[in-house]
């Protein structure tokens, strides 16, 4: 399938972004016949097709509109959602403090609406490998769909497998064989024992976790199994800025915490790693403590079976235009030129 590169001008199943007065955004999918109605006026798609990224265009009303293809952040922030996303800030640490790289094998675990799974494709390259793992099939339809829409494909080097990971990883991976290996996940030390057995020695595995509690857990589990190095955890906070002329101040709001990570190194077989000055047991984690680990405890959304249902839809008719735009160009014929 011929993969089309976001660049050059606009082609029909193209996403534009749009900036229009008062900075107000509209996303669109580029057709033949598409309009954009607001009560500003109709901006025609055709008006669009043909033109240069960055371009300037003006509505039937006279008001003029900035048009952007969508950043891979712009896309994540507003593409159809099954379950919460991982944000393009904690996207880009866990690429880096994971080092995933070019051709690495990598395991990811929920996919979740698929945010995540697209910065990991486009870390690992077109000889890495990339496997998600997800328990929920609707979940795992709206990632393969979000996935599909922005890349205009479903990558050959992604597997989407449906099921729980410690029953699954196993059968779907060989010992030993992956390089790092992302959990987001509500009780990710349930899946330590299979990850470790997974890793490559000197692998990475990282956990995406929202609470300072699940952070405390995972930690001990870490430790308790003395299968990898001791776990660096951290999160980040970001304050944009106010910047015109002299009036230089930060922004009144900010995108402050979302999750913690915490991740770790897989220890070569049979080491040992040297000892720590403190170390807690895992059995001071008691059955009493489960309940804070709930999903209503650590504020874990629940999304209705109707509304998911919508979002499969919003995000397979999103797939299916990328899916017109690019197979119009593998048959030769170029999307971006009107008769």
């Amino acid at each position: 399938m011929t993969v089309q590169r976001p660049s050059g001008p606009f082609r029909i199943g193209d996403r534009v972004q749009l900036t229009g007065p008062k900075n107000r955004l509209h996303t669109i999918t580029l057709r033949e016949d598409g309009e954009l109605h607001t009560h500003h006026g109709v901006l025609r798609h055709t008006v669009l097709i043909g033109q240069p990224d960055g371009s300037v265009v003006t509505n039937s009303g006279g008001h003029e509109y900035l048009a952007l293809r969508p950043l891979l952040r712009d896309f994540v922030m507003s593409m159809p959602r099954g379950a919460a996303i991982v944000y393009p800030k904690d996207a880009a640490q866990i690429i880096a403090q994971a080092d995933v790289f070019p051709g690495s094998v990598v395991v990811e675990a929920g996919v979740g609406s698929g945010a995540l799974a697209l910065s990991l494709l486009r870390a690992v390259g077109d000889d890495g490998l990339l496997v998600s793992f997800e328990r929920r099939a609707e979940f795992a339809d709206v990632a393969r769909a979000n996935v599909e829409t922005f890349l205009g494909r479903v990558p050959e080097n992604w597997r989407v497998v449906v099921g729980d990971l410690v029953a699954e990883l196993p059968g779907a991976v060989a010992p030993a064989s992956v390089d790092r290996i992302v959990l987001d996940m509500l009780a990710p030390w349930e899946c330590i024992d299979v990850v470790a057995d997974a890793l490559t020695p000197g692998g990475v595995v990282l956990c995406y976790v929202a609470t300072a509690t699940q952070l405390s857990r995972v930690a001990e589990y870490f430790r308790g199994t003395g299968l990898f190095t001791e776990p660096d955890a951290n999160e980040t906070i970001v304050r944009g800025w106010h910047v015109e002329g002299l009036a230089v101040r930060p922004d009144h709001r900010m995108v402050a915490h979302t999750g913690f990570l915490i991740w770790a190194r897989r220890l070569a077989p049979g080491a040992i790693a040297p000892e720590q000055r403190r170390r807690a047991s895992k059995s001071s984690y008691g059955d009493e403590d489960v309940e804070l680990w709930t999903p209503g405890a650590v504020g874990d959304r629940q999304i209705t079976d109707k509304n998911l249902r919508k979002r499969v839809r919003e995000a397979e008719r999103a797939a299916d235009g990328a899916r017109t735009a690019a197979l119009g160009a593998d048959a030769g014929v170029d999307p971006g030129v009107l008769e």
